[in-house]
């Protein structure tokens, strides 16, 4: 069936491409198995069958967005056995948060793209370091053109989901994300209703700016509930995240956004042993004001599942993941993100019989 919103007072009707609800996102591609945020990582799960990948996007120094969690580089790159990059490295505070190290920001492009990639976990995730020196920091718009290509070589189009990271700090250091975004976007046609693009943060003010001048969907997202978006925090607002699950945060959030995007434990809570149980009412709150929800991030190995889903004693050990994703599921989420798709995909098989039997939606 279509599901088509009706905006809200002050707010033009926005539609969007039809998706797959409830659909299988790879997080940072399928970063369970290879070095995240590479473009083997999003082939990989797009091979798996995934309905979108998602990444998250930082700027380089000349403005160019590229695929990187962290502004920090020496998590994921080689950057730390560059002599020629030695002078680099600084102490940057980043939403009031200071680290030491190599940051996006303070490379060109062509310098950056003389960096090899590398296992951000290499202790849980030992296979993933055979693939480490294999490939570079990829481009938003070289991530676009493998989508565009792997879609048309499978018959099927492959929904991008763009997370917008540090929006604040990159508008302080005159390098705001937006503008690079929506030029990409342009270049490669996919700044209209029926683009499988969503944009997400878990900053306000980037997504108020986008929902007033796209069309694409635009999903908040939702930390624990105690924590502060750094935009309003920034400004005076002392808003939390659980402020804005309420009914007058879910409506303010409904005025700019199509959906929300919540960490897992704010729908499937943990009891005090660290296990989950019957879900919270999160996802209906959000689905009564049509938004869809996406939940972040599932993920295989026992460190990162609830306790009473959790196989054996070691905390890298793959644990029951499938039983996370059905109580996500049958909580009524339209979308998992996740480390391990087969698994999330495997899941929803479980559940619905048929990826046939899925809804499309129009947000």
């Amino acid at each position: 069936m279509t599901v088509t919103r009706e905006a809200p007072p002050g707010r033009t009707a926005r539609t969007s491409s039809l998706v797959l609800t409830p659909a299988v996102v790879a997080h940072r591609g399928a970063s369970g198995h290879r070095p995240e945020h590479t473009l083997e990582a999003y082939r990989t799960a797009i091979r798996m069958g995934v309905d979108d990948i998602e990444l998250d996007l930082v700027s380089t120094r000349d403005g160019v967005l590229v695929a990187r969690h962290d502004l920090e580089l020496s998590t994921t790159t080689d950057v730390a056995d560059r002599p020629d990059l030695a002078h680099l490295r600084r102490t940057l505070t980043v939403d009031g948060v200071a680290q030491r190290g190599w940051f996006v920001q303070d490379l060109t492009l062509a310098e950056l793209k003389t960096l090899a990639t590398r296992e951000r976990m290499p202790g849980t995730r030992p296979g993933n370091t055979l693939y480490d020196g294999a490939e570079g920091v990829p481009t938003l718009t070289e991530v676009l053109a493998m989508v565009g290509a792997e879609s048309a070589r499978r018959g099927r189009a492959v929904g991008v989901l763009l997370e917008l990271k540090h929006a604040l700090h990159h508008d302080r250091i005159g390098l705001p994300l937006d503008v690079p975004l929506m030029r990409d976007l342009a270049r490669h046609g996919l700044d209209h209703p029926w683009a499988r693009v969503t944009l997400m943060s878990f900053e306000t003010t980037i997504l108020r700016r986008l929902a007033a001048r796209t069309r694409l969907p635009v999903v908040q997202l939702l930390e624990s509930a105690h924590r502060h978006p750094a935009d309003l925090l920034a400004a005076g607002d002392t808003r939390t995240y659980g402020d804005l699950l309420t009914p007058d945060g879910l409506a303010w959030v409904d005025e700019y956004a199509d959906g929300i995007g919540p960490h897992k434990s704010l729908v499937l809570p943990r009891d005090g042993a660290g296990a989950i149980g019957a879900p919270s009412t999160v996802v209906g709150d959000a689905h009564r004001r049509g938004l869809t929800v996406h939940v972040w991030t599932v993920r295989g190995e026992n460190r990162f599942l609830p306790t009473n889903l959790r196989r054996g004693d070691a905390p890298d050990a793959l644990g029951d993941m499938l039983a996370e994703v059905e109580a996500l599921l049958a909580a009524g989420v339209d979308g998992v993100i996740t480390d391990h798709p087969e698994a999330a995909l495997a899941a929803l098989r479980t559940v619905t019989g048929t990826a046939l039997h899925r809804r499309t939606l129009t947000s």
